[in-house]
């Protein structure tokens, strides 16, 4: 028998709004990131700016770390440090090349792929 258990945090791209709000409505506590300015949702919201960079490529302070996997860290700091409440999956409203952003985030970025996967 094999065992196959993979611990990370579930992130689910979602298309709109509408789709957030019934996610957010069936299941467990959940982060979100993206959405509406000033607006909060879930347990946890981060946002972030896809496709830009303040800094230049491999800067001191982020090791040239993209938007989106910086983002991603920051709800993880926040659940571990109890910050936030806990969350057990991340929800990302997908607009414009937002979830472009988090794939490749979650393919490149080590810290990323070893916190979160692809639901």
């Amino acid at each position: 028998m094999t065992w196959s258990l993979d611990a990370r945090i579930p992130v689910s791209l979602l298309p709109d709004a509408g789709a957030l709000a019934d996610a957010l409505a069936a299941g467990k506590p959940a982060a979100v990131l993206g959405g509406p300015e000033g607006e909060a949702y879930g347990v946890a919201s981060e946002r972030f700016a896809a496709g830009a960079s303040p800094h230049a490529v491999a800067c001191a302070c982020c090791q040239g770390r993209g938007e989106a996997a910086q983002a991603l860290d920051r709800l993880f700091q926040a659940r571990v440090r109890g910050t936030v409440p806990w969350f057990d999956r991340v929800l990302v409203l997908d607009e414009g090349c937002v979830g472009d952003d988090i794939k490749q985030a979650l393919v490149a970025d080590a810290l990323a792929s070893a916190r979160y996967r692809l639901a």
